[in-house]
């Protein structure tokens, strides 16, 4: 039996290779990213000890490269999120219990298989299946997953050491419970981390969990669990299903056990998922813990002492990594006509500089977007701005499916700060510029506020000290992120914890102490050392 208080390894941001030219790094994933190229997976749910094979499979196709399959994942039904949940709730009888130590160790190990044997596959999977670059897939499917498992470690430890305070004769203790219940995790395409870290966060705490990730993140979620299972997590602890979300709803949503979601996604989807846990309230054991992040309409704003190099490089890196396809990436941007002939020529070259095709050209910037869906929403946003008289497209505006799903870095120019593609979500490569008086620096703190429902992430550039003090304190509410002389992408664990509100979530900041506390019932222990025998205090004497 163990009767030590055990000290976690320091957590360290896992480093970020540089997969230039003759590093080792880069052949390994290009070997790895061929090896899947070669041959096709079958994907079987995960869950409890079974992997599960429906005989109802759904072609698995990257983005880039839509005539290719990749392989074919087994899709469940209702039956199956059923099975997940009972094989949930069998599984937490032990894992709770687990000493807090192994559940530490299972995920210290897990982030050391990713960060060595894993790492090529991993991005690869992440390349291929989400049409990521490899410095895109490096920082988030490789390393910012590592720091999730490390970090996240370490804040359990510190959240098991916070005691409350004991006065003589009694001593006080608190211990931090799992949830009386599943925890349901809906997941998104764009981060494997986030993928990752979502039902892994709560079972760190605990926690067993249900998983369901968005189809077109499937390749690399079978991977994930491939680390956890090498790992040594114990079977059932988190379920891996692919079933139509609203299906699986009907079966998470209504089962008395259910005790909390952990969501990223759209505003939409979160608000309706909201609406139905509070219809259901009376059919849970207890209130189920929710936990959300969901969209943004990232804005840049630059005052005009701001030097238009950085900003125009802060934009090109804001807004186009990925293909726009981060929540946090700059969708909106309110540049001063003094800065703006500058800053427009310097964005011209950066994206005629952009080059867009396969992830395993290593040499391409740009990639495609997820699906056809995503590439029909956003070529309608430019459609609608080349056709509009209060708008005109600045740089790219062209759209490609005939091989892969291909959309030009877009800028858009608009003459109304309240222009359609200013406020509403594109989740693709489409910047928005408002171009402002110089002397309109105060009301555009205000319109920059008061534009989007979202407040996720959003940047200032100023060379002015109390330019930027004055933005901080009028767009407090606007961001939950905020970037002063940076782009308003690219959180890292450990340093700024991720999260927003407003329309764009709960701000439980993933990556950070707080977002485990959500994960935890706590409970209060008092133990008298010496029982008192008589019930007169002294002012009765």
């Amino acid at each position: 039996m163990s009767n030590a208080f055990f000290q976690v390894p320091q957590p360290h941001n896992e480093p970020v290779k540089s997969y230039a030219p003759g590093t080792p790094e880069r052949e390994a994933v290009l070997t790895a990213y061929r090896d899947l190229g070669a041959k096709q997976v079958d994907l079987p749910m995960y869950i409890g000890s079974q992997q599960v094979r429906t005989g109802h499979t759904h072609p698995i196709r990257p983005p880039h490269d839509h005539t290719k399959v990749l392989g074919h994942y087994h899709r469940g039904d209702r039956t199956h999120v059923e099975q997940a949940i009972s094989a949930a709730l069998e599984a937490r009888k032990a894992w709770a219990k687990m000493p807090w130590q192994e559940r530490a160790a299972i995920f210290l190990k897990a982030a050391d298989l990713l960060s060595g044997p894993y790492r090529a596959l991993m991005n690869a999977a992440t390349m291929w299946g989400q049409s990521k670059n490899v410095h895109q897939a490096e920082i988030d499917a490789a390393c910012e997953l590592a720091d999730f498992w490390r970090f996240n470690v370490a804040y359990m430890t510190e959240l098991y050491a916070e005691q409350p305070g004991s006065q003589p004769g009694i001593w006080n203790r608190m211990e931090y419970r799992p949830l009386e219940g599943f925890v349901f995790a809906i997941t998104p395409f764009n981060f494997t981390s986030i993928a990752a870290n979502l039902p892994g966060a709560p079972v760190l705490m605990g926690n067993v969990a249900v998983w369901k990730p968005a189809d077109t993140q499937i390749y690399s979620a079978d991977v994930v669990m491939q680390i956890y299972r090498a790992a040594g997590l114990p079977d059932g602890v988190i379920n891996l299903i692919y079933v139509d979300g609203p299906e699986a709803g009907e079966v998470v949503f209504q089962h008395p056990d259910f005790a909390g979601l952990h969501f990223t996604g759209s505003t939409g989807v979160f608000k309706h998922l909201w609406k139905t846990i509070g219809a259901q309230i009376d059919r849970y054991k207890t209130y189920p813990r929710i936990v959300g992040e969901t969209g943004g309409k990232d804005f840049v704003l630059a005052h005009p002492s701001a030097a238009p190099i950085q900003v125009a490089t802060g934009l090109s890196r804001g807004a186009f990594e990925f293909q726009g396809q981060k929540c946090s990436a700059a969708s909106r941007a309110y540049i001063p006509e003094s800065l703006w002939p500058a800053v427009e020529a310097r964005l011209k070259t950066d994206l005629a500089s952009f080059r867009m095709g396969d992830p395993g050209d290593l040499g391409n910037f740009i990639n495609a977007v997820i699906d056809e869906r995503a590439f029909e929403k956003i070529c309608g946003y430019i459609d609608y701005a080349r056709n509009s008289p209060e708008a005109e497209i600045v740089a790219g505006g062209r759209c490609d499916k005939s091989k892969g799903w291909f959309i030009e870095p877009t800028v858009i120019r608009t003459t109304n700060p309240r222009f359609r593609s200013m406020v509403e979500e594109i989740f693709g490569p489409v910047l928005t510029v408002y171009v402002y008086p110089d002397g309109d620096w105060d009301s555009v703190l205000e319109l920059v506020d008061q534009t989007s429902e979202y407040a996720l992430t959003g940047a200032i550039f100023s060379a002015d000290r109390y330019a930027a003090v004055q933005a901080t304190e009028a767009l407090e509410n606007a961001a939950g992120n905020f970037y002063i002389n940076d782009k308003p992408t690219g959180a890292v664990v450990g340093q700024q914890p991720f999260g927003g509100a407003r329309g764009s979530g709960t701000n439980d900041k993933a990556g950070s102490k707080m977002n485990l506390l959500r994960w935890v019932s706590a409970r209060t222990i008092k133990e008298a050392l010496v029982p008192p025998s008589d019930y007169r205090y002294p002012f009765l004497g």
